[in-house]
């Protein structure tokens, strides 16, 4: 019993320790959600231009076995329906998430695998896209597999502010999995470890808050250390970030989950969407971070957008930029970006018309690859804005600032904001109605610099707009109020002279 208790206390104190790092390599921040795409396309996408622009990791959609929705035809929030624990979806079947994951890992660009576990499919009438078949009268999900004696009673979350029902309750009318027995925290730990093997550095826990703190902690604490032989160091705990919307005052804190994992961060996405949309003062900025109610930096990752709330659903839908918003939106990115605050995230799309509008796909439901323009940019129905050069750009900024702090803030009281990091970058904000034109201090040394925002270096050269930084790190900064992107930013791996 005593050799238990001590396992048991080293199994915390590991979980406690190791899952708020997303094992990045050196040089390297930042996660792009590849929504919806294809395992091979996610693999090329680590090669030819995620690890080359220095990318962190990509956080892929749910790879488990999804139910076969065809009213509406195929939408995105079938992959949030399980069938099964098979991986076999429309992104690919097992071979390729393998092959995937371990072509990522070997460029340095680590996997987050989006996984879901509070729930299965509601609807099974088409069945599995692997071919597995469910009965959701009868609660059997023989490919897994489970029966109704593995699921929370049926009822409907009616009290928003019960967070018995929010925990116990059908979500969305899902069935709802209990994670207090023993058969079913089993099944998900071996289908999280079977990823685990395959190289992932981690999970986006969807749904966490609809689950109770004290199962999670179970389930996360009984998961396998990182493979080694995937580059991972001995003894490395996967990541963890958890869904919890907090933000209505629902009866339940995002401060439960805190010390189990990070939490994705409504409020920030909803709080930044509202500022860079002109409702608030920039100059407000200068106090971002926990004084604004946010859980510590390590423990929050942070977003401008993501699946759910750019289509309107959830928190925040009247105040969340999408890449529909154009330089307000990129905006917004630049600043989550070049801030010291938080695990950005960055949102890569394809174009949608309506809340449920699934991924480009042909007529039989198969997922349309992106093709990459001369330009760079994303066609056949993707818009992949980690590709826009003013966010791509903005992942080289951050790494080239990585260790300094906020050291030098300025701004107008108004809409105009300008930071330096240490002296490694300067950047510098203007949503006024008039162009920002004046000498301003960069905190750089000596050199010409390319504005990473408009172009980018190439041989030497810069694409787009330059900067003549002094001895006294002064320089002449202009961004104009409208017709660019309302930014400048500059770091010393921009230098060209």
């Amino acid at each position: 019993m005593q050799a238990a208790f001590l396992l048991a206390l080293v199994g915390n104190a590991l979980l406690v320790s190791g899952q708020f790092d997303p094992h990045w390599w050196p040089g390297r921040s930042g996660i792009v959600q590849l929504f919806e795409w294809k395992w091979n396309d996610i693999g090329d996408e680590c090669e030819r231009f995620l690890a080359p622009m220095g990318f962190g990791g990509v956080q892929i959609s749910p790879p488990t076995e999804n139910s076969i929705i065809l009213d509406p035809f195929r939408p995105w929030w079938e992959r949030y329906q399980p069938v099964s624990y098979y991986l076999n979806t429309r992104s690919g079947n097992e071979a390729e998430f393998a092959q995937m994951v371990r072509r990522c890992n070997a460029v340095g660009v680590r996997i987050y695998a989006d996984v879901v576990f509070n729930q299965m499919a509601a609807t099974t009438q088409h069945g599995g896209g692997g071919g597995s078949t469910a009965d959701v009268t009868r609660l059997s999900y023989p490919a897994v597999p489970y029966n109704a004696s593995d699921f929370n009673v049926n009822c409907q979350v009616d009290d928003k502010s019960n967070p018995i029902e929010q925990r116990n309750c059908r979500l969305y009318g899902l069935p709802d999995l209990n994670q207090k027995s023993e058969w079913v925290r089993d099944r998900i730990m071996h289908f999280l470890n079977k990823l685990i093997i395959y190289g992932v550095a981690g999970f986006r826990v969807d749904a966490a808050k609809h689950m109770w703190p004290g199962d999670l902690q179970a389930i996360y604490s009984s998961l396998s250390n990182l493979a080694q032989n995937h580059g991972f160091p001995q003894n490395a705990r996967p990541f963890i970030t958890q869904v919890v919307v907090d933000m209505s005052g629902d009866g339940i804190s995002k401060h439960e989950y805190t010390a189990l994992g990070t939490i994705t961060e409504f409020r920030y996405s909803d709080t930044i969407g509202y500022i860079f949309s002109g409702q608030q003062r920039l100059s407000d900025l200068s106090t971002w971070g926990p004084a604004w109610g946010f859980p510590p930096s390590e423990r929050t990752l942070v977003f401008v957008d993501n699946q759910v709330n750019q289509r309107g659903h959830g928190p925040g839908k009247g105040h969340v930029l999408t890449y529909k918003d154009g330089k307000n939106y990129i905006m917004a990115t630049a600043f989550m970006l070049a801030h010291t605050y938080g695990i950005p995230r960055v949102m890569s799309s394809y174009n949608f018309n309506n809340g449920d509008h699934g991924p480009p796909s042909d007529l039989n439901g198969n997922i349309i690859s992106p093709t990459i323009t001369p330009d760079g940019l994303c066609a056949n129905g993707w818009v992949c804005e980690h590709r826009m050069n003013p966010i791509a750009n903005m992942i080289g900024f951050r790494n080239a600032v990585a260790g300094t702090e906020i050291n030098y803030w300025v701004d107008n009281g108004r809409y105009q904001v300008a930071f330096c990091r240490g002296n490694q970058g300067f950047i510098v904000f203007n949503l006024e109605v008039a162009d920002l034109d004046q000498i301003m201090q960069t905190c750089l040394p000596a050199g010409k610099y390319c504005d990473v925002i408009t172009g980018k270096v190439n041989e030497g050269v810069c694409t787009g707009y330059t900067i003549e930084v002094d001895t006294n790190g002064l320089a002449r900064i202009y961004v104009a109020a409208f017709g660019g992107y309302g930014v400048l930013a500059v770091h010393v791996g921009a230098r060209i002279q």
